[in-house]
Order: C-alpha cells, then sequence, then structure tokens
C-alpha cells in the first residue's frame, strides 16, 4: 500500500469516513523523496526502538518499522488510530497506542530508543521539552517542523531565542533538510524542516532552574543590561 499516493489517501480516508482534521495538523506526507531523507538521517538498524509521535496513516512508520527493530508509535485520533491498524497489519513490529502523548506515563519507553516523528506543528515546543527533559531521553530526535520553527531552534548569538536556548541547552541541533509545503496533502500554510536534536551525552554543569532562570531574564527586557533585568526575574 503505497501512503503516498494521493490516491490512496483519499481512498482510505472515505473508507473510514473522515477527512484531514486542521485542528489536530493532520498534513499527510506524499513525497517519497522527503521519506528517504528523513529514513537516511535517523540511521536506523534491527537494533533500535523508535518512538513515533502522531502516525497519521502511517506513511512513516511503515518506513521505520522496515529497518529498525521495534516501532512504538502513538496516534491521539482515534480514527486514524482505526486506520493504522490496517495500514501496519503486516507490520509484527510494531506497537500501536492510542493516546495523546504529552500526557501518557512514559514507563512504556525503552532504554534505548529514538523520537521519530512528523509531528503536528502545534505540539512542537511541548513535545522536544518533554523528551529532552526527561531523566530516560533519546539517543536522538528527528522531527518535521515548521522551517521557523526549526531556523529558531538552530539560532546561534546574536539571533538566539528562548526556544534556543532552552534546545541547546540539553542538546545540538541540526536542519538535515528544508522540505516545500507541496510534499502534503493537505498542503499546510508554510513550508517544513527536517530537524536531528542530539542530546548531549553530559549532563549540563549549571542547574536547570537557575540557567532557565537567567534566560527568561536576560530576554524578558532585551534592550535593558542583564544585570538591570535581575532585578524583574
Amino acid at each position: 500500500m503505497d501512503l503516498t499516493s494521493l490516491k490512496t489517501i483519499k481512498s482510505l480516508l472515505e473508507k473510514y469516513n473522515t477527512k484531514p482534521q486542521k485542528t489536530m495538523g493532520q498534513n499527510f506526507l506524499i513525497d517519497d523523496r522527503t521519506l528517504d531523507k528523513i529514513i537516511e538521517a535517523a540511521d536506523l538498524s534491527s537494533q533500535d526502538t523508535v518512538v513515533e509521535i502522531g502516525p497519521g496513516l502511517g506513511t512513516l512508520t511503515q518506513a521505520l518499522a522496515s529497518r529498525a527493530g521495534k516501532v512504538i508509535a502513538i496516534e491521539k485520533d482515534r480514527t486514524m488510530t482505526a486506520i493504522l491498524q490496517e495500514t501496519l497489519k503486516e507490520y509484527t513490529n510494531v506497537e500501536l497506542l492510542q493516546g495523546d502523548a504529552l500526557k501518557m506515563p512514559t514507563d512504556f519507553l525503552p532504554d534505548s530508543y529514538k523520537l521519530i516523528s512528523n509531528l503536528p506543528y502545534y505540539i512542537t515546543s511541548p513535545v522536544i521539552r518533554m523528551f529532552l527533559e526527561l531523566e530516560k531521553k533519546p539517543a536522538c530526535i528527528l522531527l518535521m517542523v515548521q522551517k521557523e520553527v526549526a531556523q529558531r531552534i538552530c539560532a546561534k548569538p546574536p539571533d538566539m531565542s528562548i526556544l534556543a536556548a532552552s534546545v541547546q541547552f540539553y542538546a545540538e541541533p541540526s536542519i538535515v533538510s528544508y522540505v516545500t509545503k507541496d510534499k502534503f496533502w493537505p498542503a499546510p500554510n508554510v513550508d517544513s524542516a527536517i530537524i536531528k536534536i542530539v542530546p548531549r551525552k553530559t549532563a549540563p554543569e549549571v542547574p536547570a532552574d537557575l540557567f532557565f532562570k537567567i534566560v527568561k531574564a536576560g530576554f524578558s527586557h532585551p534592550r535593558k543590561q542583564l544585570i538591570n533585568n535581575f532585578s524583574v526575574a
């Protein structure tokens, strides 16, 4: 089943009497080359376990399952979960969980795993923050995100934002490739980027609460000197 085929996608949605839900950020990837770029950047082997959030119809899930030892796919939409039970029925190494990944207990996470997802844009920041702050962090995070968000995450001084500082405190981010909006159906309003985030192997020397207090103080009044900002932190 070719899940990058628009004909196949529309047929599946019609069969289950549903359509892409804008409120859930459902934009389905319809480009094989982009899929290949994600898989190449993931550097998967049969020893890897992958956690995927928001698998949708299972396009990326199928590609991941063909290369990884196990895929844990978490889908919030109950109708999509039913579709996934059909599109993934031949993949015995896929564990499908129905629920909100941001609210679920994390005891399902293995000791070693990679987080790889074509995320709904609206949960990008919460997902990144959640997984970078876990005690059991992923070996790497590979995500499809909004282009501008990817650029903000990877920004260097003097162009850094709180988002960039927060991610780079825990990890080293890089942009793998840009993806134009026409590679999805329905097409989103913005272009995307594949971003790779590799958590640091050693914990930062500065305590996280102190670091973020300083960062928030520094960005609260950017036109003032940092020393003056601590009075309002």
